[in-house]
């Protein structure tokens, strides 16, 4: 087959199934990022708009098409500005998605290994905050912490948080299935009807899942309650065995089966 051939196989055939693919990617991408997160009320906002639009047009009601002609763009961009934080999530899923990221899901060792060094903290009575990594990247926070790049361990997630070192203060952040970093500090949610007993910990684990898909464990320092933060919720008081239910379902991409499970204390 010459090239002639070639081109003519190429643009009848495999230049459609790979737009086709591509834009179901995209679409698919897109769509499981937008219901994570209150962005998908920007859509609503914008198809409804764009309806109205519509069915004035159609109707030829010129007074309100020339209203929504002059408001539409505004409304728009304040949605996209009230919207910003997860707008921005968004693209970084897309960004660091799976198609682009090398990493593999954590396996069952190292999910024993955390909850296992939770519950040993939470006797000791001992704050704890360990982060796993998902979709979005953490390398900023990561690159400000110290660099550990440590087999992760129940001992070694013990020892970090059971002594006044360094290394206490602040989260562990576990990525690609390693402990990449210690020491790092998160930003802190700016969600206003936070409980008042909950402390920085648990602030800044919420923080993180506001800007991230992380999934953070937290143990409190005053009480020894073991917390599970992501999708911008905090679940309190949970035990080792919902912890490690928890856990597994979310770092395997399973969804949760229970309403019992999805019970929470919103932060």
């Amino acid at each position: 087959m010459d090239l002639n051939g070639l081109a003519s196989l190429f643009s009848t055939y495999v230049r459609p199934v790979l737009d086709v693919l591509l834009l179901a990617y995209l679409i698919y991408n897109t769509y499981q990022i937008l219901v994570k997160t209150q962005a998908i009320q920007l859509v609503k906002g914008i198809l409804l708009l764009t309806g109205i639009y519509a069915l004035a047009f159609f109707l030829q009601l010129s007074t309100v098409t020339w209203i929504l002609g002059i408001v539409a763009p505004g409304l728009v961009i304040g949605l996209a500005i009230i919207f910003q934080p997860e707008l921005r999530k968004i693209f970084m899923h897309l960004g660091q998605g799976r198609l682009f990221r090398t990493n593999r899901q954590p396996r069952a060792s190292q999910i024993e290994a955390s909850a296992t060094a939770c519950e040993i903290l939470a006797q000791m009575k001992r704050g704890a905050l360990i982060v796993f990594s998902r979709n979005v990247g953490l390398k900023e926070i990561i690159d400000k912490g110290i660099r550990l790049d440590a087999v992760l361990t129940t001992s070694l997630l013990v020892t970090v948080f059971a002594h006044d070192n360094p290394l206490h203060d602040g989260a562990a952040i576990i990525q690609e299935g390693r402990l990449a970093a210690a020491a790092c500090f998160l930003p802190l949610s700016n969600q206003q009807d936070i409980k008042k007993s909950f402390g920085s910990r648990h602030r800044a684990a919420l923080g993180i899942t506001e800007e991230s898909d992380a999934v953070v464990l937290v143990v409190s320092e005053e009480t020894g309650a073991l917390s599970l933060a992501y999708d911008s919720k905090l679940y309190y008081g949970l035990s080792g065995e919902q912890l490690r239910v928890r856990l597994a379902k979310l770092l395997e991409g399973e969804a949760m089966e229970s309403a019992e499970e999805e019970k929470h204390y919103e932060a």
